[in-house]
């Protein structure tokens, strides 16, 4: 039953010093004001850090030491981020590992080139420790541990680029003031078993898919220091647990990751779920992808209330952000797929589907398109691809959309990829790969969005957003564009920022964005302080 308010006649008391009843406005107007606190005024907020993608110059020139990548655009630079993934996923994606395990050649000129891996595909600058110390670590939502090469001999210490020697930073618990180290009796150590010969320290040691692939240690705890998104001034230096790794193996001494590596996973030991559970900000982060190939993470990001949400398929054996499709859509041809199994993974480049799935894209999609296909080529890993000679600009591209579980559609902001030849000619592909093993939504299909893994609510959700500012508020088109311009991958140096304190702000937001947000509520509450006033007067 709701609330009524109700006028009643009063006798006027006799009594002295007797004060007025409040107005039934200012009640109303006191419980809005305290509705209003109590929602900005707690602890929660959203702490940010900007993405640079593998392949972008700055980090090449970091990771690859100055070796002549293929060139972006090129049928080499698709090879190239179609070998990662396949290396990263292992038999996830191939009935066998011998397309994991073999190192990718190329030709550059009339030289040959040998990677055996390329690593993670997003990277971040984060400071940890006391004086901070900046590294430059991979990101992966299929793992959970955040770790830091640390007082290391198996490790990375630093690469060669132009006959000189850029040395990463090598943490060391005995170099910062805030370091301790995790016993075994804490709740966070998960190798108890392993603790007999020293109980003051927690043993970790994890495996990944790639091949021989491991980082082991202890764990730690010290400060990760994050700046508020919306209010630059906000710095908190947040205490969470990390594997301090004294010894890496397989891809992470080939420049797999580095200098570190910052698990998004759902477990409770993620940097995530540590954030929320100091009430830091909530069990949720985004991360988001524009066109330009430029990107960014926000922990406690749950996304805004009008954006579209599908519920995550969570399951003890397979702890992924695996959600179901049921309908796909390419033009006007719908197909019920009977709720389609596939993971979200911002670090696969491409979209990986088994048939039916795989078979009712790339068929209906040809079907649609106009232009000639072309044969099958080794050099170009993509089995779908059309001459744009053919036309005159851009082509007619079929809209692809995936309803999800819960009926919103995620809308592809381009399915193809453009491919320069070593002729001089200009190809586009269907960017899906045909996958034996899982389906991935990768990030090509994420571009153009902002995508909220909301860990408390257990909910994926997606929203349009060029990613340039804190609001997202601008959004790019739904409709499927192309262009012959191959669209340059990101470009942001990702040079040693200032640690809080530094009187230097660390990559957040925008400041007006904080202005803004802080005039809002500034109003806001000068104004129902003049409405109190005037009613009671």
């Amino acid at each position: 039953m709701p609330f009524t308010f109700t006028s009643r006649t009063s006798t006027p008391s006799t009594k002295k010093n007797t004060k007025p009843p409040i107005p039934t406005r200012v009640v109303l107007l006191l419980v809005l004001l305290t509705g209003f606190k109590t929602r900005t005024s707690h602890g929660y907020g959203t702490f940010g850090f900007d993405i640079h993608h593998r392949f972008s110059d700055p980090v090449k020139r970091v990771l690859d030491g100055g070796a002549k990548l293929p060139e972006k655009g090129t049928g080499d630079y698709f090879a190239a981020l179609n070998h990662r993934d396949v290396a990263v996923h292992g038999r996830r994606l191939s009935s066998t590992t011998a397309a994991a395990d073999t190192p990718l050649t190329f030709s550059n000129g009339n030289t040959t080139y040998r990677i055996d891996v390329f690593g993670f595909l997003q990277y971040a600058n984060v400071s940890v420790g006391t004086p901070g110390m900046w590294f430059l670590v991979a990101l992966d939502t299929g793992s959970d541990l955040f770790w830091l090469p640390c007082d290391c001999d198996s490790c990375v210490r630093g690469v060669q680029i132009n006959s000189q020697q850029l040395d990463f930073n090598i943490y060391s618990p005995s170099t910062s003031s805030t370091s301790m180290n995790v016993p075994c009796n804490s709740s966070l150590c998960g190798h108890k078993s392993s603790c007999s010969e020293s109980p003051s320290t927690c043993p970790y040691g994890i495996m990944y898919l790639s091949a021989n692939t491991s980082s082991s240690g202890y764990l730690v705890e010290d400060v990760l220091h994050l700046v508020a998104d919306d209010n630059p001034s906000r710095h908190v230096a947040a205490k969470v647990p990390f594997g301090c790794g004294e010894e890496q193996t397989g891809s992470f001494l080939q420049g797999g990751a580095p200098n570190g590596l910052l698990g998004l996973g759902l477990n409770s030991l993620s940097v995530p779920s540590i954030l929320s559970s100091k009430k830091i900000s909530p069990n949720s982060f985004s991360m988001c992808f524009g066109d330009d190939g430029t990107g960014r993470i926000a922990f406690g990001d749950q996304g805004s209330s009008d954006q579209s949400e599908t519920p995550f398929n969570l399951r003890q054996s397979n702890p992924h952000y695996n959600i179901s499709i049921d309908q796909i859509t390419v033009g006007t041809s719908k197909s019920k797929v009977g709720g389609v199994y596939a993971i979200f993974d911002t670090g696969t480049s491409f979209t990986y589907l088994n048939n039916p799935s795989y078979e009712l894209i790339a068929e209906n999609f040809d079907s649609l398109v106009t232009d000639s296909r072309l044969g099958s080529d080794t050099d170009i890993p993509f089995e779908y691809c059309y001459d744009l000679r053919s036309i005159e600009g851009s082509p007619s591209i079929p809209p692809i959309n995936l309803t999800m579980k819960g009926g919103d559609q995620l809308y592809v902001t381009d399915p193809t990829v453009i491919i320069s030849t070593e002729g001089e000619d200009t190809i586009y592909c269907l960017g899906i790969m045909r996958s034996e093993g899982v389906n991935i939504i990768g990030q090509n299909f994420m571009t153009g969005y902002r995508i909220a893994f909301d860990r408390e609510k257990k909910v994926l959700g997606w929203k349009a957003s060029d990613c340039n500012d804190l609001s997202y508020s601008n959004t790019l088109p739904i409709s499927p564009q192309s262009s012959k311009e191959v669209p340059p991958m990101a470009s942001i140096e990702p040079q040693p920022q200032a640690v809080p304190g530094d009187n230097a702000r660390l990559s957040g937001a925008s400041p007006m964005s904080s202005l803004s947000n802080f005039s809002l509520c500034t109003c806001i509450l000068f104004f129902v302080f003049l409405q109190i006033l005037s009613i009671i007067s």
